[in-house]
C-alpha cells in the first residue's frame, strides 16, 4: 500500500487575463501549497477501480476526480490491473482549496510508485491536466506561477515561514457563475502581476503581502467574507484574501500566537477553520 498526504492550496494572486475562444479563461496565478492534507491510500487490485471516501456526500465513481485519475493512469500507461483507493477528507469541499485536484494528484503519484512505472512529474502532469487545471500544480506543490488555463507552471522561490489561517464561509460559490460574472464585467481592476513576480523573485515578503489579491473578489458576493476578514485583521493578519473562486478566505500572520487567537475567535462562528503554514 502507498499512502500520500495531499496538501491544499491557496492563491496568493489570481488574475483572469481574458476569455479564450474555446470558452476557457487565460489565468495568471501564484499558487501556494499549505499544510492541510487529505490522505490518499492506494493498494493494487487484480482489476477494476474501487474508491471509498470518508465524506459520505462525495461520489465514489467516475464523478470523483480521484477515481478518474486512476482511470486516466491505466489508460495512459496501458497497464493491466486495478486498484483500491481510500480517501480521508480534511480539506473542505467546494472551497477554492483544490481538494478534488489534490486527491487526483495523490492517486497519480501513488499509482506511479505502486506500479513502479517511473513516470516523471511532467509525464504525470500531462495525464493530470486532462482531469483539471489545478492537478499539475498539485503534483508539484510548493510556490509556483500558473499560467494559461493553469497548466503552464514555473517554480518560484518558496514563501518564507509564516502562519496561514483558512476559514470557509457557510455560503458556497458557483465557479461557473463567477467566471460568467467576469465575462459580463466591463471594468476589471487587475492585480499587480509583474510586481508580485518581482517581489517573489527578490524574496521580498512585504512586497508579496502588499500585492496579494484575487480578481474574483470583484464579482463574487460572499457576505461572511467581510466578517472573516475583520476578525483576521483584528488579530494582526498581514493580509487576507479569498482563494480560488472561493469562498474560503485566508489570512497570513507573522506570529503563531496571533494566528491561534484568530482561529479561536473564528471557530465561534464558523465550523471549518484551520491553522496552516506553507509547504
Amino acid at each position: 500500500m502507498i499512502r500520500i498526504d495531499a496538501p491544499a492550496k491557496i492563491n496568493l494572486l489570481l488574475d483572469i487575463i481574458k476569455r479564450l475562444p474555446n470558452g476557457y479563461h487565460m489565468l495568471f496565478m501564484v499558487m501556494q501549497a499549505v499544510s492541510l492534507y487529505d490522505t490518499i491510500e492506494v493498494e493494487k487490485a487484480d482489476s477494476g477501480i474501487a474508491l471509498t471516501c470518508s465524506e459520505p456526500s462525495l461520489p465514489t465513481d467516475e464523478k470523483n476526480l480521484a477515481f478518474r485519475a486512476a482511470q486516466a493512469f491505466f489508460d495512459c500507461t496501458g497497464l493491466s490491473g486495478g486498484c483500491s483507493i481510500t480517501v480521508t477528507k480534511r480539506i473542505p469541499l467546494q472551497a477554492g482549496l483544490a481538494g478534488g485536484s489534490t486527491d487526483a494528484a495523490g492517486v497519480l503519484r501513488a499509482l506511479n510508485l505502486l506500479y513502479e512505472t517511473g513516470l516523471t512529474t511532467e509525464a504525470l502532469c500531462r495525464i493530470g491536466v486532462r482531469l483539471g487545471a489545478d492537478v499539475p500544480f498539485c503534483l508539484h506543490g510548493g510556490t509556483m506561477l500558473a499560467q494559461d488555463i493553469g497548466q503552464v507552471l514555473s517554480p518560484l522561490p518558496k514563501l518564507r515561514d509564516c502562519f496561514i489561517v483558512l476559514a470557509k464561509p457557510t455560503q458556497g460559490v458557483s465557479t461557473a457563475e463567477a467566471y460568467a460574472a467576469f465575462d459580463e464585467s466591463e471594468n476589471v481592476h487587475h492585480p499587480d502581476n509583474w510586481g508580485m513576480l518581482h517581489a517573489l523573485a527578490a524574496e521580498d515578503f512585504d512586497g508579496v503581502i502588499s500585492r496579494t489579491q484575487n480578481v474574483f473578489e470583484q464579482f463574487i458576493e460572499v457576505p461572511e467574507r467581510i466578517a472573516i476578514k475583520s476578525v483576521m485583521r483584528s488579530h494582526g493578519s498581514r493580509c487576507c484574501c479569498m482563494s480560488g473562486s472561493g469562498p474560503t478566505v485566508f489570512g497570513i500572520f507573522d506570529g503563531e500566537a496571533q494566528a491561534k487567537a484568530c482561529v479561536d475567535e473564528l471557530k465561534q462562528d464558523f465550523a471549518q477553520v484551520y491553522l496552516t503554514h506553507p509547504v
